[in-house]
């Protein structure tokens, strides 16, 4: 097992990074990362996206726990509501959220952290071999 030092700024941010990108591969929608560094207790960042179904959403999560795993970042809770509307994983250092549209509207953790700085995540786009 891959071991890591918590608290490592930039693996923590390489991680959250990798787990949007990892929910945007799994054709979630509405992607951030909230960088709550000196604003939350438990975490230096966290990352929400949106899920069209509870087989989707199901198998986001698991594929960011099995990178995690690989990464040292093993997840040291999970939860997933019996309709999976909300899944969470927390990672320490990072927390994921996937929810369906309707739960996150709800819920609104968004605006908890409303003045925390949003992190890009996108990939660049390959320059395009025909110009």
């Amino acid at each position: 097992m891959v071991t890591r030092t918590i608290g490592n700024q930039k693996e923590n941010l390489e991680f959250a990074i990798e787990c949007a990108r990892i929910f945007h591969d799994d054709k979630c929608d509405d992607i951030v990362i909230l960088d709550v560094r000196g604003r939350s207790q438990v975490a230096d960042y966290v990352v929400i996206g949106s899920g069209t179904s509870d087989r989707q959403m199901n198998s986001a999560i698991d594929d960011a726990e099995k990178m995690g795993d690989g990464r040292g970042y093993s997840a040291a809770r999970t939860n997933r509501d019996e309709r999976s509307t909300w899944l969470l994983a927390d990672f320490v250092d990072v927390i994921v959220h996937l929810f369906e549209p309707e739960t996150r509207a709800y819920y609104d953790i968004e605006m908890l952290w409303g003045d925390s700085p949003r992190i890009e995540w996108r990939r660049e786009k390959a320059a395009d071999p025909e110009g």
